[in-house]
């Protein structure tokens, strides 16, 4: 947010500069990104002072020029060569001296020491549009006979250089967004160091009505959505451009002045946080404001001429005949507002639901100043001082007579926030014990009152508008960022425990093992958004839509859920790839992923059902090999992806024995396999995503998709110990069978009955050909598989290896039914 240092000044009385305002204000939790000068006239008037044209006299070369000798207060007289037809002696005007900078639109010229027509000019005298003042050219300016010679003319102009801060506002922080609530701040922290600090807050003793005949009447008929409606109307007002100081104002914090009514909205709004809506009052059909919900579908064209449709869940500023004029605390309606032909206004200062502001925002995709701070929460306690106060502004600037009672609807008053806070919890969280006097003058500074006081801490009342603090800990942090946390002290003993590794630390140190792993194989890591569309998952049975974790106020419809799988933010990242003709893909990702599970939920815990998981996600599309003078192009395959899997797996120290690898059917896998545990417990999925789910993206080429539950993964991880020996001296036996299955067996049958046969000396077992076809009963295949036989300690013998082998094909035999070819 822009806030303007000479504004600032309006309501505090400070000696900053405004780097020292920066640094300060970024000492108490406002920081200040950065500072911009800002000239009210371009070059700020610098180089020129006023003059007094002693002689005037025609050019001997010219029937338009003049010779003149100027008075510029200093030194002799200079003679100035002066083409304006309304020049004279005697005359007080603006000269632009020797070396003065002008400006036109976005051209620079610099004034000098020149001859015309064959006489030295030794300056220049200045019409309004050479010098940013005006747009008249039709001949110089002739100031009053008061005015002194030799006086600069940005000290007689009163021009005033500004400076604009920009300062990042946090959510929570609804009360610094104008300069009145930044100021409030500032107050409290120049307090805190022994400076001045008057804050001054505007007067509105002066409001009077002035024609007490009937005028707009409000109704309100949802004071959930609307807890307070103020407004009051104001006649015979003269709509034109607002005065140079207002228009200045505005334009140094990035605002277009529009007219004098309008400005002082805006300047309200940024001046003292409200915002403001002012209606041509005589457009208020029946003379009456009604504030409700309009049925679902009505259309209603706003102000930027968009036609949107309501729904029922939107509030909206009416007239009698129950016509929306305005979608209430976010966008104005075309035909009811303030315009040059406007004689009669109605000011409209509300406090709005924030939940009701941001679901209408944001299902309009809306963003405007006033639903940015309706949004966040507003004191309703503020709307008729602010009324009050914009409308004597606008009397002011646009005359007119305050005509008819104050309307000011407001059942339910705001009161006070009470929090009570320790002062043992104070000094345990700041880490120091900070005087209680000084503890009561901050707060004070910051319009917390003291309601009661004992020896142990404080209770207090907090401003409605200060919609942070609700709590002891809100308390103790602003008593501390006022304090200031540079004035808190380390300690001459520095405490600490030893450090050790947590099981964070752990998956964090595997994670980067893995990633580093990954990207030597040649995969790069993508990060995706975990919001996500909800409609990816329609249709789905292993991701059902309806275990989806929504999003209440989602800011667009394509990030309305948050993700059960990190498939579909790859197969973006895919997509996005392909279309830039980037695509042969490795691709990888660590990201969180949700489920709701309605059947779990319970009362009382609003948790129960959600959970959350962290995954790893593998993506391989395109060619494996392309290009290669010493090998021919080759595509990526699922058994590439395969082997990037048990890689994972065996870097994390997971023996392969002690996991199952099976087939899995589903619709996201034209044909897939599951990683789980000897006890069930799933540990990752892998295959190949079918042609659906690629099309939906217009994907052509094969995607091969894994993805493995690291949350999983590390719990087995703490099973594992990863120990060192020495390479047995002892040989390896290998024995090969050829097996006759049936075509639906799998070879992880064979692995798994092969390792319950045999735990200690069987140490591998491998697939090593598949035959299907001739010479071969119907409905069978041959595999053959190689046994690895080793014992640590003694080279095996004949007899063991046979009795070994005949187990194993026993049980084949019994449990798979296999046959030796």
């Amino acid at each position: 947010m822009n806030i303007s240092y000479n504004w600032l000044k309006n309501y505090l009385d400070f000696d900053l500069q405004p780097e020292e305002v920066s640094a300060a204000l970024t000492s108490i939790g406002l920081e200040t990104g950065g500072i911009e000068e800002v000239q009210a006239i371009k070059g700020g008037l610098e180089g020129l002072v006023i003059g007094e044209v002693r002689t005037c006299e025609n050019h001997p070369n010219s029937d338009h020029l003049h010779i003149t000798t100027v008075n510029i207060g200093a030194g002799e007289p200079l003679q100035i060569v002066c083409g304006a037809p309304n020049v004279a002696a005697g005359q007080k005007v603006v000269v632009a001296l020797t070396g003065a900078k002008l400006y036109s639109e976005d051209e620079e010229f610099t004034i000098r020491k020149s001859k015309i027509r064959g006489v030295e000019s030794q300056g220049m005298i200045c019409a309004e549009d050479e010098i940013g003042l005006g747009t008249s050219h039709e001949g110089i300016i002739v100031l009053p006979s008061e005015a002194v010679a030799g006086t600069l003319a940005k000290d007689y102009y009163n021009v005033k250089n500004d400076y604009v801060l920009e300062v990042d506002i946090t959510p929570n922080r609804v009360d610094a967004t104008s300069h009145f609530g930044v100021a409030r701040d500032l107050a409290a922290y120049l307090k805190q160091n022994g400076k001045p600090a008057g804050l001054k807050r505007p007067s509105i003793d002066d409001f009077k009505i002035d024609d007490p005949s009937p005028a707009i009447t409000v109704t309100v008929e949802n004071t959930e959505a609307c807890p307070r409606y103020s407004g009051v109307t104001i006649k015979g007002v003269t709509v034109k451009d607002s005065p140079e100081w207002l228009q200045n104002r505005l334009k140094a914090i990035g605002l277009r002045p529009i007219n004098n009514v309008v400005d002082v909205t805006n300047y309200i709004l940024h001046g003292m946080g409200q915002p403001l809506h002012a209606f041509d009052a005589d457009k208020i059909t029946g003379g009456k404001i009604i504030v409700k919900t309009l049925p679902e579908g009505i259309r209603f064209v706003t102000l930027d001429e968009v036609e949107r449709t309501l729904t029922d869940k939107d509030l909206m500023i009416c007239n009698a005949h129950e016509e929306g004029m305005c979608i209430g605390g976010v966008f104005g309606g075309l035909d009811s507002g303030v315009t040059e032909q406007t004689t009669n206004v109605f000011l409209e200062s509300a406090n709005f639901n924030p939940t009701w502001i941001r679901k209408t925002a944001r299902r309009f995709g809306l963003n405007t100043d006033s639903s940015f701070r309706f949004e966040r929460g507003l004191d309703p306690n503020n709307t008729m001082y602010v009324l009050k106060l914009a409308i004597l502004m606008i009397k002011d600037i646009a005359g007119g007579k305050i005509s008819g009672e104050v309307q000011d609807v407001y059942p339910v008053q705001a009161e006070p926030y009470t929090v009570e806070v320790a002062y043992d919890k104070m000094k345990k969280l700041i880490g120091k014990e900070i005087p209680e006097e000084t503890i009561k003058r901050i707060l004070s500074s910051l319009e917390i009152t003291v309601v009661s006081e004992t020896s142990d801490g404080l209770t207090l009342h907090v401003p409605p508008y200060r919609i942070d603090v609700k709590r002891d800990v809100d308390i103790i942090e602003d008593v501390l960022r006022i304090y200031g946390y540079n004035n808190v002290e380390t300690g001459e003993n520095v405490k600490s425990s030893l450090s050790y590794q947590t099981p964070t630390d752990r998956s964090y140190k595997l994670q980067n093992l893995i990633s580093d792993q990954l990207c030597g194989a040649g995969f790069n890591e993508i990060m995706n958004n975990s919001l996500t569309r909800s409609d990816y998952y329609a249709e789905l049975s292993a991701y059902p839509q309806a275990r989806c974790v929504t999003v209440e106020n989602p800011i667009s419809s394509g990030l309305n859920s948050m993700r059960q799988t990190l498939l579909f933010g790859g197969l973006e990242s895919i997509e996005y790839n392909e279309r830039r003709k980037n695509g042969n893909i490795r691709f990888f990702e660590f990201g969180n992923c949700y489920d709701y599970a309605a059947d779990k939920k319970k009362e009382g815990d609003s948790l129960a059902g959600y959970s959350e998981e962290y995954r790893i996600g593998l993506w391989i599309s395109g060619n494996r090999i392309e290009n290669s003078w010493t090998h021919p192009d080759e595509k990526s395959s699922f058994y590439e992806l395969k082997a990037y899997v048990e890689n994972i797996l065996t870097c994390l120290g997971i023996n392969m024995r002690t996991i199952i690898i099976g087939r899995l059917s589903n619709d996201i896998y034209a044909a897939g396999l599951r990683i789980t545990t000897r006890t069930g417990r799933q540990l990752g999925t892998l295959g190949i995503i079918n042609k659906k789910r690629c099309k939906a993206f217009d994907i052509d080429s094969e995607v091969y998709f894994a993805e493995l539950s690291w949350t999983l993964l590390m719990k087995e991880v703490k099973k594992h110990r990863i120990t060192f020996g020495e390479i047995s001296r002892f040989p390896a036996v290998k024995r090969d069978l050829a097996l006759l299955l049936d075509k639906n067996i799998q070879f992880e049958e064979i692995e798994k009955i092969a390792n319950e046969s045999e735990k200690k000396l069987l140490k591998e077992v491998s697939l090593f050909d598949v035959y299907e076809g001739k010479n071969l009963p119907s409905g069978k295949k041959s595999y053959a598989v190689s046994f690895y036989l080793q014992d640590e300690d003694k080279t095996l013998t004949d007899k063991q290896i046979d009795s070994i082998m005949q187990k194993i094909q026993t049980n084949l035999e019994q449990k798979l039914g296999a046959q030796l070819r």
